[in-house]
């Protein structure tokens, strides 16, 4: 696995939640391709498998020769000046540079067409107006235009930052909710003796591989890769009975390199030059399914077989697991707050995949960001009338300037309206999947804490800082003395907890009937 996440491999795929024998199937189901039969092990030959499900094999082995030409994931192959304009950002460099001076992040390439233009334009009516004939009008245009523009931009702006802040919103919930279910599966999910226990812990490892790939296959979903085979996706859930697999194309992780005129085009903000972003959804074959959706329920099914063979036995962890299950206090009334109700781990999951997708599919209405592009539009080139008069020659720099500023404030929130996106200003999706990959390594690295081997250690500073005795020398005084350093920690100054704590403490406990 990619992402620091080690998946197992290819010729050792592990055992899985509720994984039993497959029935045979008939011919005429298998050469219809249907997605939900899978008769044979992956090293089984066939001569007449074309349409059947592509094996987990395969994918790694297309991994291997394709992997220096997945341009649109990990761009090793791209030149600076791509990885510079495009993004998203890298949160771990940081740049010296005065931030008025930074290109990084900034829109200014996609504002050098509009400023040629709106320059040719204001240097066209001011020579008119120089020599042929004045075309100034009056500059009251200027307030009352003004203000609609500002309340227009001021609403795209909103509009565009709030859809940017919810989707960072729903990632982090994501975080939050893998790094729950993860402890719930490795710390309260238990191991069985024997061979069982060896089987319990690779199904373990397996789910935590299911919590990563739920995230991995929802960044490729919101940014319209539909195919199941990209680099840090195959090891993690090529092993999985999906649509997406049985769409698998292999065109579709090799994208043909864009020429010279399209990628400059696209720096350029050229809206002809602009693909379409579900073009690779659209030239699919055969149905992609939804591979998140997939996910989940693999990952449920394993979280229902561990309750059915007793190694998740606390009913409070069932319900934080898979349940979602109404308040069944006598005062529970139907339509309270939503905090009555024990929302569960495998149910956030889904609240977060139908949260960006809502995110994702509700843009701006066509007839405000039209309206809007055109009420710019209109003030811009209506400008150097209004100004010439007052300003003569200097109407052109200061046309332009004014475009900079209306022009570039739409074109931000053009930008950021979609978070999941390529763009240096969209939510940097990588790093998200990598902390949940890391985090989970952190989980997995250590079995399930020993109570007694942490609680009882002589390093153990269990009134730490008032006291520099460990968990032995305590455990040998009275319930009266501990209550009592307890309570001096409280009643003794901020000075006493200095280097001579340690001496409060002792006068406490020689004197364990004196009222502390």
């Amino acid at each position: 696995m990619t992402d620091g996440h080690s998946a197992p491999a290819p010729d050792a795929a592990p055992a899985t939640a509720g994984d039993h024998t497959a029935a045979p199937v008939p011919a005429d189901v298998r050469a219809h391709g249907d997605h939900h039969t899978q008769s044979q092990p992956h090293g089984l030959k066939e001569q007449d498998s074309a349409e059947r499900l592509t094996p987990r094999p395969t994918f790694m082995e297309h991994l291997a020769t394709s992997r220096d030409s997945q341009f649109h994931l990990d761009r090793q192959d791209s030149s600076e000046l791509d990885r510079y304009f495009h993004g998203p950002r890298d949160m771990d460099k940081h740049s010296k540079w005065p931030i008025f001076l930074r290109m990084h992040g900034s829109v200014t390439p996609k504002m050098i067409l509009p400023m040629l233009w709106v320059a040719g334009w204001s240097t066209a009516v001011t020579l008119i107006s120089a020599k042929v004939h004045d075309l100034s009008i009056s500059n009251i245009l200027l307030t009352v235009l003004g203000f609609v523009v500002g309340l227009a931009l001021s609403f795209r702006s909103s509009t565009a930052y709030e859809r940017w802040a919810d989707g960072r919103k729903y990632w982090s919930q994501l975080i939050q909710t893998s790094r729950n279910l993860a402890r719930t599966i490795w710390i309260n999910t238990g191991e069985r003796e024997g061979d069982l226990g060896k089987e319990d812990l690779l199904r373990k490892i397996s789910a935590m591989n299911l919590i990563l790939s739920f995230a991995v296959a929802l960044k490729h979903k919101l940014r319209f890769e539909p195919d199941i085979a990209y680099e840090d996706l195959a090891g993690l859930a090529g092993h999985l009975d999906t649509f997406a697999r049985d769409a698998h194309d292999r065109n579709i992780i090799n994208p043909k390199a864009k020429t010279l005129w399209k990628s400059a085009g696209e720096y350029l903000g050229v809206s002809f030059a602009e693909s379409n972003p579900r073009k690779l959804i659209k030239r699919s074959k055969k149905p992609i399914g939804h591979l998140p959706l997939e996910i989940l329920n693999h990952l449920s099914a394993y979280v229902d077989s561990i309750v059915a063979n007793g190694t998740l036995v606390s009913t409070l962890h069932q319900g934080q697991a898979s349940k979602k299950k109404k308040n069944t206090d006598p005062i529970y009334k139907p339509g309270q707050n939503a905090n009555q109700m024990t929302v569960t781990m495998l149910a956030v999951f889904n609240e977060v995949l139908t949260g960006t997708e809502r995110v994702l599919d509700t843009p701006l209405p066509t007839a405000y960001s039209i309206a809007i592009a055109q009420i710019s539009w209109i003030y811009v080139l209506v400008l150097p009338f209004q100004l010439y008069a007052s300003l003569r020659w200097v109407t052109i720099p200061a046309s332009m300037v004014a475009a900079y500023i209306i022009l570039g404030l739409a074109t931000i929130g053009s930008e950021i309206e979609n978070p999941f996106g390529q763009d240096v200003n969209d939510l940097p999706l990588e790093v998200y999947c990598r902390q949940i990959a890391l985090e989970l390594d952190v989980i997995t690295a250590t079995p399930r804490p020993n109570v007694e081997d942490f609680m009882t250690r002589a390093d153990n500073l269990v009134l730490f800082p008032l006291s520099q005795n460990g968990y032995d020398e305590w455990k040998d005084r009275s319930v009266e003395d501990i209550r009592g350093a307890l309570r001096a920690k409280v009643v003794a100054s901020p000075t006493a907890l200095g280097s001579d704590a340690s001496t409060v403490v002792a006068s406490i406990s020689t004197q364990p009937k004196q009222s502390v």
